[in-house]
């Protein structure tokens, strides 16, 4: 890896020279414009506007256009007189909790690697930071601009992670979610059910990025001047949920199943019971015996006459 700064984290009275190393990068495979009929580059030129010539590299400044149309241009000169107190030095501003930084607030992530001389205040200050939990919040300048950012440890590294300023944060707008949304307590169940059938341990290591290996497979394919094999289609997903507990249902059991674990099975529906002609065989027995008790009654009368 190639250093792009170097400086120092000044905290107190202690300062610890660094130098700055990415610690991330991308792995998009990168396509140039080219003409489809021959192949030839695409070549973008920087042509002026005014007078319609091509213009050179260190003929460029930075122009910068206010709403009623007045242009102002800001030399390379004009950005070195800005005053930036922290040109060579990460700025240790306060210490504070872990948790309290928002991850939306997180930018770009860097490694400090400690000069030779500045082995034992390197390690001083990354003990320090573990054993309190705490971040260090630091101010910085990168690329002609002042940027906020946190100290941190990783893997016994101290790593830098430039923040966004708070005003560079949206607020989030959105009218339906001030409406009130009633939520069954079966759904509710169901819902953490889900949850913990699919709850594990993060381990990045396990992802990987399957868009990416196609279009290698793909970009191979065409250097041999072979056909690229075809791409599986992925399980298609309903785009509307008409039963919100059955969907939760399902989705639990496809969780279980992945997991090797046998799904919960509904019971089997009871057949319903036919109703059986009761009142109707009561009460013919009802009359019978009615019948038989009113000739039991007249009997005796025909023997007494």
């Amino acid at each position: 890896m190639r250093a792009i700064w170097k400086g120092a984290v000044s905290f107190g009275l202690v300062n610890v020279p660094v130098r700055l190393f990415s610690a991330t990068q991308e792995h998009d495979i990168r396509f140039h414009q080219v003409h489809r009929e021959d192949g030839g580059r695409i070549r973008m030129r920087r042509v002026c506007s005014v007078c319609g010539e091509e213009v050179a590299w260190d003929q460029l400044a930075k122009g910068y256009e206010a709403e009623d149309g007045r242009l102002v241009v800001l030399t390379d000169e004009d950005f070195e007189a800005l005053p930036l107190s922290t040109g060579r030095e990460i700025d240790v501003v306060e210490f504070v909790p872990t948790g309290q930084v928002d991850p939306v607030l997180f930018g770009k992530s860097y490694y400090l690697e400690p000069d030779a001389r500045a082995a034992k205040p390197y390690a001083l200050l990354r003990e320090a930071l573990e054993a309190t939990d705490r971040m260090a919040v630091v101010k910085v300048a990168l690329r002609q601009r002042e940027s906020l950012a946190v100290l941190r440890v990783r893997d016994r590294v101290i790593m830098m992670q430039t923040l966004l300023w708070p005003d560079e944060i949206r607020a989030a707008d959105f009218p339906i979610l001030e409406d009130d949304v009633e939520l069954r307590p079966q759904e509710l169940r169901m819902a953490a059910s889900l949850v913990d059938s699919m709850a594990a341990d993060f381990e990045p290591d396990q992802y990987e990025d399957d868009y990416q290996q196609a279009l290698v497979q793909l970009v191979e394919a065409k250097l041999e001047g072979a056909e690229p094999a075809p791409v599986e289609a992925g399980d298609e997903t309903a785009t509307e949920v008409v039963d919100l507990l059955s969907a939760l249902q399902a989705s639990v059991d496809r969780a279980k199943e992945a997991r090797g674990e046998k799904p919960a099975r509904k019971p089997a529906a009871k057949a319903p019971a036919h109703k059986a002609p009761a009142k109707k065989a009561p009460a013919k027995k009802t009359a019978s015996k009615t019948a038989t008790k009113t000739a039991a009654k007249k009997t005796p009368a025909r023997k007494s006459a």
